[in-house]
């Protein structure tokens, strides 16, 4: 086994994403209402952060068109991908609308909710905080929704599912 250490630093950038890439995770899309319409984002730096109140926190680099949209959305959905939805993963990866052909509704914040998903989290807007280069957005979360099923992974970047030992 091969391991190299490293001091962060502009000309390391290759290698320290390729070490943050080997923290498997799951896929999300968000979903907000911005001016253009209904809008998507595939991320998959989602994490719980409070239950009390109920809160969750995803980043996003500041390098997005989408990002001012979703840095001052004051409410937005997190949704957590099935395994069997990676078209859905791609699709909000490479273009933020596009929902005609995606299955969804509007919410009563005016959010669009995509169906079937392993997990929804319907948020108004708790925090943003400055990161480097990205943006760390807090939800307080004002509805869940969770049905049964395999969660899609994202690790060393591919797409996959986890499997049981």
């Amino acid at each position: 086994m091969t391991e190299i250490s490293f001091t962060p630093s502009p000309a390391q950038s290759a290698d320290l994403r390729r070490a943050f890439g080997r923290f498997g995770t799951g896929v999300t899309v968000i979903t907000t209402q911005a001016a253009i319409g209904p809008l998507g984002f595939t991320a998959n730096s989602f994490s719980s952060v409070s239950l009390d109140p109920a809160l969750v926190l995803w980043s996003m680099g500041k390098a997005s068109q989408r990002h001012d949209a979703f840095a001052t959305a004051s409410h937005y959905a997190v949704h957590v991908l099935r395994a069997d939805q990676l078209p859905l993963a791609g699709h909000f990866a490479r273009q933020g609308q596009g929902f005609d052909e995606i299955t969804h509704e509007m919410s009563a914040d005016g959010v669009p909710l995509l169906h079937g998903t392993l997990a929804r989290f319907e948020c108004r807007a708790y925090d943003c905080h400055s990161a480097g280069d990205h943006s760390i957005l807090i939800g307080e979360v004002l509805r869940a929704t969770v049905s049964e099923g395999t969660g899609l992974a994202f690790d060393q970047g591919r797409y996959g599912q986890f499997q049981e030992n």
